[in-house]
């Protein structure tokens, strides 16, 4: 498994990590495991089902996800480390985030019709 986050970054998401009340973030392990898939399936684009093996099991990572999302843990920790330059690189947000272009306005492409004489 290749790793994204730095050990220092790591080490500063787990310690937030450990305040967050609803949430089992004892083994340190797992929630390296974990986070590390998350970025993952964000920097890649991929869609749940293509996680790789070594990142664990997809159901079970997705479900995690979804819940943390639900406790709003994913917010609270964008807004805490948002502003902190040696973290910005790992808090995503949509303006960096690739789109396609028909996403954005772009005017669609149509093929010329033949007109009937």
């Amino acid at each position: 498994m290749r790793r994204f986050l730095s050990e220092p970054q790591f080490h500063r998401l787990y310690e937030y990590l450990q305040s967050e009340r609803k949430i089992h973030a004892r083994k340190r392990n797992n929630i390296r495991q974990f986070l590390e898939a998350v970025f993952w399936l964000c920097r890649s684009g991929s869609q749940w089902e293509f996680l790789p093996e070594s990142y664990g099991k997809t159901n079970s990572v997705y479900k995690r996800f979804s819940r943390w999302a639900e406790l709003g843990v994913w917010y609270r920790m964008f807004r805490y480390f948002a502003q902190d330059a040696d973290m910005e690189s790992v808090m995503l947000d949509s303006t960096i985030v690739r789109a396609h272009a028909c996403a954005a306005g772009a005017p669609k492409k149509r093929a010329a019709r033949k007109r009937k004489a």
